[in-house]
């Protein structure tokens, strides 16, 4: 089990595949993505490393953090996010992750928030058909109808589908292709849409109901080990 990346949602374009078929798809940017801390099955109880990708402000950033992210010689992260992996895709610490950890037509699951949509209600929210236009129907044009049963159970169950919050919520998408990558600019062209606003911090990973491909690289497309060496990016297994 590889470890992710974290990602922020650029927008969504097109391109033309060798067909001359257009695909639409969403740019994800990645930007200094390092490992910030290691979890390890003898301290911690499972294995696992911590990502951190973007530039906070020193004044912005928590004492605690702070300390965090001196111990691991990174500056200071905008957003931090823990993948788990296996004992032999053990990321060091300082290492930086680049766009080539994913290869094009790769399958993987893709984590986001949703944007929300604020107190919503069920014809938008559960796509209900809603009443009656005429005959007898003069206020109820929109309304969900009845919510309850008889004197037994005498209760509304729970989940009924009512008027409500809508949006904001995490979801994962499963199983979108990478189309390609952008090494030069740290671009990654995913098919259709994802989860998420502009700008928001995107979760990429192996697909987990699909096979890893042959020629990704393992641990991961990495740019600099450690602090203390050169910059490499170590090949596919």
């Amino acid at each position: 089990m590889r470890s992710g990346v974290i990602a922020q949602k650029v927008g969504m374009t097109r391109v033309y595949n060798d067909a001359g078929e257009h695909v639409p798809v969403t740019v994800l940017r990645m930007e200094n993505c390092q490992v910030v801390a290691q979890l390890t099955k003898e301290k911690n109880g499972y294995t696992a490393v911590q990502l951190g990708v973007g530039l906070a402000k020193v004044k912005n950033t928590s004492k605690a953090l702070r300390g965090h992210f001196a111990a691991a010689s990174v500056e200071p992260k905008s957003k931090v996010a823990e993948f788990r992996v296996s004992a032999d895709n053990m990321l060091d610490v300082g290492s930086e992750i680049t766009v080539e950890h994913f290869v094009p037509g790769q399958k993987v699951d893709v984590t986001g928030t949703t944007i929300g949509k604020g107190f919503q209600g069920v014809i938008k929210r559960h796509n209900f058909g809603g009443g009656r236009a005429t005959h007898g129907n003069s206020v109820s044009h929109r309304t969900h109808g009845s919510t309850g049963q008889r004197q037994d159970p005498g209760k509304v169950f729970k989940g009924k589908k009512m008027a409500g919050h809508m949006g904001d919520v995490r979801v994962t998408t499963q199983n979108v292709e990478v189309v390609s990558t952008d090494t030069d600019r740290g671009l990654i062209l995913i098919r259709g849409a994802v989860p998420g606003s502009k700008g928001a911090w995107i979760l990429v990973r192996d697909a987990a109901k699909i096979a890893l491909p042959a020629n990704a690289p393992k641990p991961a497309g990495i740019r600099a080990a450690t602090k203390n060496e050169a910059p490499a990016t170590e090949g596919a297994e």
